[in-house]
Parts: structure tokens; C-alpha cells; sequence
């Protein structure tokens, strides 16, 4: 069919063909070609319209065309607690809302890591409560009316086979998992499919409450220090980049951007900013994510301090298939440095500048100041001329005070894993961090986390492209309600201010 404008007032539309039926408001059907019909003009020529008028006409087309690009649009926003400080805390986490009716779960905040699971009614060894002071909940999918079990045959099983994390019984035709995590902690159980409900924010507008539905884990086994009290949570929410993280299913579906950034607050207070979208930041550096890596690797080249790149092999950094190279990894509290980048910078920067001891098996120094301002600046320096800025708070931790001075440890530990180099919370807080999943790479910026932030769904590897205009921020205080701390391993309450402008 072919159909033609011809020049003239009124306007007449001509469709030839053999045999066509168009459904108009009338419902009628042509035949007989060729066939015409007369557009009128919606305002003729000798009239002049108010703008006003042309607001209005205009107003009914935008929603429309918003509401096709509002599948990307959507930046949703997440309460962060806890701090870094692995005497109060050592994690980050934040609540998610799962089922129907809605239940609330506290997880742990993992980029480590791709699943989300919680602890399930059934759990054998999962903890009962939480020295965190939050309320420990377990999810039970035969109470919420929107659950159900994800089969062998189900294809969102075979994307979790693919990463090595699923597997399936011939004998219940149930797809699920077995979890092992760095510190020796692990986790078993199947998956569910429910909704999570969701605060988004869509252009100018105000906070609004979506939800959809994902696939996560129920957890109902777990070991090691998954099972302590100390500071148990619900579960672990991975933001991975495999097919089954929630980042990949929400994208997938249109609710969020392929890109998500977090920034940590780093001092007592704790708490920070969790968002599916990119925080825009005019001191942004970029570095290409490395492909085909079940982790967030980036490709560190020197460590340089107070400007002098320090004599280590850039190819003691490098990712390949009998080295781990540079992870970005927020469920790590301290930051592990290769054995062979570990001496150099001990002894060839800090050392240098005041004088060292050793305190319960930790490099340490002794300093006059209660504050770390002898060390010097560090710079870790990645592909793309993107570098890292580090204070000495974000490589020291303080432990102790002797007759008026302060023992500073370095927090950089030694990895025990050979040839692999994790950037923990250590050195992620006090940073914007954004996952640009849709380019393929990952930024920072130095950044005031308990301030706002701007926060676009823009990934510059789509194509829809939208940018928020509203503006997410605050960091979430543990003052009014952590009391009393507890001694974490090395290794190891709401409300997020939502304030949207013009």
C-alpha cells in the first residue's frame, strides 16, 4: 500500500491497492481503490490560535511520548546504613520490600557478588537476631500470594547455571543454588520468583512506588560467619553484572537504567547513597570495566605517593588467567593489596615518613596528631588517565591512643589470594562510585556523601536516554540508632531524603 499527499486545501489522502480495510473511529471499511480521504486542519489557515491553546493540544502528546521512553527513565533510589569502620559495623546495607503483602529485609550492599537472596523460613543455621539492632526477618513464599518456585526448565535457571551458581535436582524439578563467598561463609537454598517494590523517581516528578518482578534466592543453609549474630542481616544483595542480578532483570525489563552508583559515607555517622541510575559529578574520572570478568575489574597500572610512581611491575596488576587483578568490591570492609605491590608500598612510602611498629600483627605507626595528615597522599592510577585519590584515612585506620598519641594501622592488607588486588569500602566511602554497565566501565569522584546528588538515567551506551532532574541525597546517621559497638572481623535505620527541583 501506498499512500500520497497531495498539495491543496482541503488536504485529500489517496490509497491505491487491491484490497485494503482501515479502521477508522467509525468502523467502516473502503473498497473500490482508488480511495480518498479529506484531512481537515485541526486550526485553518485564517486562524489564529492562542498559544495557550497549542500548550494544551501539545500537553496530551507529550505523556505519550514520555510514556514510551519511561521504560528507561526511572531512577530508584535505596536507604543505606552502616559504615565501613569495622568496630561499629564493616558493612553497608539496605532494606528491600519483597512479596505480597510487602515484607521488609535487611541486606548487605555486595558488588561482589551477583545474586540477591534472603533467608528463608526454613533456614537451618541462619542467625535469629542481630546485633545491629535490626529486626531479623525470614522470607516465607507460601504467604505471599505473587510467589513462586522457578523450575529446571524455567529459562531464568539455565542464566544462573551459566554463571555456575545454579543447579537443579531431578527429583523435585527445582532450580537451585550454592553460594561461596571469599571469607569462607557460604550460603544454599533455591529461587523464587516475586515482586520487589521499588521507590522510583521519573523525570521532574515526585517520588512514586513501582514494583516488578525478579528472581532471588531463598536461602536455607548457611556457614561460617553468615551464621553469627554479631552483625547478621537478611541476606546479601549482590549487584553483579550475571543475567540473574537484579540490576540485569530490572534493566531488562525497562524499570531502570544498566547502570547503578553508591556513595558511602565514611565517618562515624554512617550510612550514604544508593541509586540505579548514574550521580552526575563535574569531577568524574572514568576507566574502561575489563570484558568477560565475573567481577568488576579494572585495569590499575601504578601506585604513585606524593607523586612518585613507586617501583612495582605494572604486570603484577594485570587480570588475566593466573591473576585476579583489581576488583571493586563493597561487601570487602578493608582493601587487599597483591603481594608483590604490598612491600613496595610499605616500605617505599608510608615508612619513610614516620616510625613504624607492629600491633597485634598490623603495620602501624605511632603519631603525635590524633589526625593522619604526616602520611602522604596516594594515587592509584588506572587505564584511561583515571586516578584515585586517596587521604591517609582512606588507606589508614586508627586503632589506638598511647599516652596521648594515636596509633594508625594500615588498612591495606596483604591479599592472601595471589595476584589479585580488592578495592573495599576502605577505599570506596567517602567517593562517588557510578557502575556504567551500559559503556562498560566505572567512575569516581572524591565526594561529601551526606550531601545531594544529581542522579541521570542516561547510560551512554543506550539509546533512550533520559535525565532526572530531581535531586536524591543524605546519608542515613547510625548515631540516634546504633548504641555500643561491636569488635568485627577485619574480614568481614532508614529514611533517604528525596527532594525534587524545577
Amino acid at each position: 500500500m501506498r499512500a500520497y499527499f497531495l498539495a491543496g486545501s482541503p488536504v485529500k489522502l489517496i490509497i491505491t491497492g487491491t484490497a485494503v480495510a482501515i479502521l477508522l473511529q467509525a468502523a467502516f471499511v473502503l473498497s473500490g481503490f482508488p480511495t480518498s480521504l479529506t484531512l481537515e486542519r485541526a486550526f485553518p489557515t485564517n486562524h489564529l490560535v492562542d498559544l495557550n491553546e497549542l500548550r494544551v493540544r501539545d500537553s496530551f502528546r507529550h505523556p505519550r511520548i514520555l510514556q514510551q521512553q519511561s521504560s528507561v527513565a526511572s531512577v530508584v533510589s535505596f536507604p543505606v546504613q552502616g559504615t565501613y569502620d569495622p568496630y561499629r559495623v564493616g558493612l553497608y546495607y539496605t532494606t528491600l520490600h519483597l512479596g505480597s503483602p510487602p515484607k521488609q529485609y535487611y541486606v548487605q550492599i555486595d558488588t561482589g557478588s551477583d545474586i540477591l537472596w534472603v533467608s528463608c523460613s526454613s533456614c537451618k543455621g541462619c542467625p535469629k537476631s542481630s546485633a545491629l539492632q535490626i529486626p531479623i526477618q525470614s522470607y516465607d513464599p507460601s504467604t505471599s500470594s505473587t510467589a513462586s518456585l522457578i523450575s529446571c526448565s524455567d529459562h531464568r535457571c539455565l542464566l544462573g547455571t551459566q554463571s555456575s551458581d545454579s543447579s537443579c535436582s531431578g527429583s523435585n524439578n527445582q532450580c537451585s543454588y550454592t553460594f561461596h563467598y571469599g571469607d569462607g561463609s557460604g550460603t544454599s537454598g533455591y529461587y523464587v520468583s516475586d515482586l520487589i517494590h521499588l521507590e522510583t523517581i521519573v523525570g521532574n516528578s515526585i517520588p512514586s512506588n513501582a514494583s516488578a518482578s525478579i528472581v532471588f534466592g531463598c536461602s536455607t543453609s548457611q556457614t561460617g560467619d553468615l551464621t553469627k549474630s554479631d552483625r547478621a542481616v537478611d541476606g546479601i544483595f549482590g549487584f553483579g553484572q550475571q543475567g540473574l542480578s537484579v540490576i540485569a532483570q530490572l534493566s531488562s525489563q525497562g524499570i531502570s537504567p544498566n547502570a547503578f552508583s553508591h556513595c558511602l559515607v565514611g565517618n562515624g555517622a554512617g550510612g550514604g547513597i544508593l541509586v540505579l541510575g548514574q550521580i552526575i559529578e563535574p569531577n568524574m574520572v572514568y576507566t574502561p570495566l575489563i570484558a568477560s570478568q565475573p567481577h568488576y575489574n579494572i585495569n590499575l597500572l601504578s601506585i604513585s605517593v606524593n607523586g612518585q610512581i613507586l617501583s612495582i611491575d605494572p604486570s603484577m596488576f594485570a587480570t588475566s588467567s593466573s591473576r585476579g587483578g583489581t576488583i571493586i568490591d563493597s561487601g570487602t570492609t578493608l582493601a587487599y593489596l597483591t603481594e608483590e605491590a604490598y612491600d613496595p608500598f610499605i616500605t617505599q612510602s608510608v615508612s619513610q615518613f614516620v616510625e613504624p611498629l607492629r600491633f597485634k600483627g598490623s603495620q602501624c605507626y605511632i603519631v603525635a596528631s590524633s589526625t593522619p595528615e604526616i602520611f602522604p597522599t596516594v594515587s592509584l592510577n588506572f587505564a584511561g588517565s583515571a586516578s584515585m585519590i586517596l587521604r591517609p584515612e582512606d588507606y589508614l585506620q586508627q586503632q589506638i591512643s598511647v599516652d596521648g598519641a594515636s596509633v594508625w594501622c594500615i588498612g591495606f592488607q596483604k591479599s592472601q589470594v595471589q595476584g589479585i588486588t580488592i578495592l573495599g569500602d576502605l577505599v570506596l566511602k567517602d567517593k562517588i562510585i557510578v557502575y556504567d554497565l551500559g559503556s562498560q566501565r566505572i567512575g569516581w569522584a572524591n565526594y561529601d556523601c551526606s550531601m545531594l546528588v544529581n542522579v541521570s538515567t542516561m547510560s551512554s551506551g543506550g539509546t533512550n536516554e533520559h535525565v532526572n532532574a530531581g535531586q536524591i541525597g543524605g546519608s542515613n546517621s547510625l548515631q540516634d540508632e546504633w548504641s555500643g559497638g561491636c569488635n568485627q572481623s577485619d574480614d568481614q535505620k532508614n529514611g533517604e531524603t528525596l527532594d525534587v527541583i524545577d
